[in-house]
């Protein structure tokens, strides 16, 4: 189970992890710990994410990418939290990954444009940004 399931946001509000769990707390028997599936890890970690809790979100979804590396979706929100808790070279190996088995999931390398951008490596995230266009038909009528 979870260490936080009484946490409080602090505007009052439930914290996300309290309800993904709190279903899941009578599953198995009175004193038969429940084992979280996969899917539970996934739908909590965007629950997670939701809140803007990346890291504990990107925590999680480290281990789903771990448990199914060949899911895209989980491989790109694990990306997504990386990126917005600052973890730019973590998100920058998945969303290469992302690319390496789905050439033409145009977010990723959108994503990737802007990960290596907020590094300051804006050379290299030209080409990236610029086939994220062409992806999208956003191309400078210049270009």
């Amino acid at each position: 189970m979870i260490d936080n399931f009484n946490d409080y946001q602090p505007n009052g509000d439930v914290a996300a992890d309290r309800w993904v769990t709190a279903r899941h707390l009578f599953d198995n028997g009175v004193g038969v710990p429940h084992e979280e599936t996969t899917t539970e890890r996934w739908e909590r970690a965007q629950a997670l994410f939701e809140a803007k809790e990346y890291s504990s979100a990107a925590g999680l979804l480290a281990a789903v990418v771990g448990e199914a590396p060949e899911q895209t979706g989980p491989r790109l929100l694990l990306a997504r939290a990386y990126y917005h808790s600052a973890q730019l070279r973590k998100a920058e190996e998945q969303l290469r990954a992302v690319i390496d088995r789905d050439p033409v999931e145009h977010y990723a390398h959108l994503m990737l444009g802007r990960t290596l951008e907020r590094q300051a490596r804006h050379e290299e995230a030209a080409p990236w940004l610029r086939m994220a266009a062409a992806f999208t038909g956003d191309l400078p009528a210049d270009g």
